[in-house]
């Protein structure tokens, strides 16, 4: 049996404590979220460089936007969780706006293989979102009820294969109709929160004139992931941090809205590239107090 002088086993114990402190400091710089279509156009010319970059500039999960022909950004559900392993990050929610009723049972099973643990879909699916292009604007054809209940269909598969459903917002479910309705409120009035969730993006819940905190107080818990996008005074996209929406207020009001975890989202980064937008933006997020 080897002897260890106590110089040696000294030695032994220094090492082990830098290297644990090495890794509990690693894990406090690394928090938040990515929403990956950020930085879509380096995603889609070098993906895995471009999750290492994700992962350095302190991101600890993502949120995919990159789905195609059963792979995510090119790579099959396994091979792309297994990369993200290999770089500190995890897969939480994945973006699936191309879903129907057909394609959904497809669907759902490579989001469960990639160990995702919301599918969430961007726009009204199935032909149902509209864009203007002469105004610009967002919208809807087809019935609230009709909208409701493929979302309650879809999220029954989620809820049975593990995963859970979400519907993400633009600006327009926070305005009425021509009918008067507001659609988001028509959504979370007529779905049941076992099989359908939402996740709010503060920015278009902003820009649509609407308060965050008046939602989360009045339909709590039911906002389980948030879209972190901040606003400068021309209501342009901007770097968390650097624009006019207070986030301290909303973020103070966490626990009501039902939030688990967010992510950083900016749509257009205008002149400066989007992988210095993400590290802006994370800077931003720790000086707000997100953790």
């Amino acid at each position: 049996m080897k002897q260890y002088s106590f110089k040696n086993v000294k030695a032994i114990f220094f090492t082990l404590f830098i290297a644990l402190f090495s890794i509990n400091l690693s894990a406090q710089d690394h928090f938040g979220g990515l929403a990956l279509y950020t930085v879509r156009d380096d995603m889609g010319t070098d993906a895995k460089a471009t999750l290492t970059k994700v992962a350095d500039a302190g991101y600890a999960y993502v949120e995919a936007a990159g789905y195609e022909d059963g792979k995510f950004y090119g790579m099959t559900p396994a091979d792309f969780k297994a990369y993200l392993e290999s770089q500190g990050l995890k897969p939480v929610s994945t973006h699936m706006g191309m879903v129907t009723l057909e394609n959904a049972d497809q669907l759902i099973a490579d989001t469960k293989a990639a160990g995702f643990e919301y599918f969430t879909i961007p726009v009204p699916p199935m032909g149902m979102f509209t864009f203007d292009r002469e105004t610009r604007s967002m919208g809807m054809k087809g019935t609230m009820e009709e909208f409701a209940n493929i979302l309650t269909t879809i999220g029954k598969k989620c809820e049975a294969a593990g995963l859970q459903l979400l519907y993400h917002n633009h600006d327009f479910e926070y305005k009425k109709n021509e009918d008067g309705v507001v659609p988001i409120e028509y959504l979370l009035d007529n779905t049941d929160p076992k099989y359908v969730n939402f996740q709010m993006d503060l920015y278009w819940v902003t820009r649509a004139g609407a308060s965050p905190t008046a939602y989360f107080e009045k339909y709590p818990g039911r906002f389980k992931l948030w879209h972190v996008k901040d606003m400068d005074e021309e209501g342009k996209f901007a770097p968390v941090g650097e624009g006019t929406i207070d986030f301290k207020s909303i973020l103070a009001k966490k626990d009501a809205s039902g939030m688990v975890k967010y992510f950083v989202e900016q749509d257009m980064t205008w002149d400066k590239k989007p992988l210095d937008v993400i590290k802006i933006s994370h800077k931003g997020l720790e000086e707000i107090g997100f953790k």
